[in-house]
């Protein structure tokens, strides 16, 4: 069976929020890293993508120069850095063309974050009779303020709140949520040994 790597969000965007500081996943730049040497040397397809929105004035705006890769993961030749501007990586792209192209019937993913961009690609991708792997810890978030929190609230004021749903509890429900439904779950260090 070909399979792919699809690597998402994994951008300066993030890095430029205050919110960087809450990351979950210290070592998620290692973990991509590491998963994708693994894919590469499995010769399996690795597809990168970037989140993106235009017009907004914000860090995922091209404008703000941030909407670029990490600087510590770089692209092989021939590998596509593609671009949305929704959650998903099949929706506005060419994925679903390239993977079937390509006669890839299984995906991994990893990215940022756990349980918005790769949660989602990972849902998309079962619907669409992909098998999928989703390994978490290639994937990072932050804690998810309350529905009624406001817009402007501090990272202190974030954490301070009760109602803030810690990055532990996003990662544990992805988890329970796409088990045996959406996803097979691995770890970087089970997909290195396939």
């Amino acid at each position: 069976m070909t399979e792919a790597l699809i690597v998402i969000d994994m951008q300066e965007s993030f890095r430029a929020r205050p919110l960087w500081e809450t990351t979950d996943n210290p070592d998620v730049i290692q973990n991509v890293r590491r998963l994708v040497d693994a894919a590469r040397n499995a010769g399996k397809i690795v597809i990168w993508f970037l989140h993106s929105e235009p017009g907004t004035g914000g860090v995922f705006d091209p404008a703000s120069g941030f909407v670029r890769l990490m600087e510590e993961l770089v692209p092989a030749d021939g590998e596509p850095v593609l671009t949305k501007v929704v959650h998903n990586a099949f929706t506005g792209t060419d994925l679903q063309h390239r993977l079937t192209v390509a006669g890839v019937r299984g995906v991994t993913v990893c990215g940022l974050r756990t349980e918005q961009c790769v949660e989602t690609t990972a849902r998309v991708a079962s619907d669409l009779g992909y098998d999928v792997t989703f390994v978490t810890d290639a994937t990072a978030t932050h804690p998810i303020p309350h529905r009624d929190a406001p817009e402007d609230q501090t990272v202190a004021e974030l954490l301070a709140d009760p109602r803030t749903l810690s990055a532990a509890d996003v990662v544990a429900r992805t988890e329970y949520a796409l088990a045996g439904r959406f996803a097979t779950i691995k770890t970087v260090a089970e997909v290195e040994k396939e």
